[in-house]
């Protein structure tokens, strides 16, 4: 079995595709670069995503370092989500597609 070193591509931009390239993790991590998000929060602001691929995406997430879960000892229990040290440093990524994406909006 290979190890998740193994898994990732030789080459830079596959592996950061690999790990950011769905649709859905980029929109959490747009969320996450403002404050800790709760569950309930990212589903109501995530228009069209579903609870289980929203959980999968922030599985996924957590164990690729990207994110931590933070779970608090209150009752009910509160959960929130944020980026990680590794995961703050895809902010001047995302900067430069909200840039493109700009520019882009106003060229057509």
């Amino acid at each position: 079995m290979k190890t998740k070193a193994e898994l990732i591509p030789e080459c830079p931009v596959a592996a950061t595709v690999q790990l950011i390239g769905s649709k859905w993790k980029l929109l959490i991590i747009r969320n996450l670069l403002t404050r800790p998000w709760r569950f309930n929060e990212l589903h109501k602001d995530l228009e069209g995503i579903s609870q289980k691929v929203l959980t999968d995406n922030l599985r996924q997430m957590e164990a690729d370092g990207l994110i931590t879960r933070t779970v608090y000892a209150e009752v009910p229990p509160r959960v929130e989500y944020a980026l990680s040290e590794l995961g703050a440093t895809l902010k001047p990524i995302l900067d430069a597609m909200k840039v493109w994406g700009e520019n882009y909006k106003k060229m057509i």
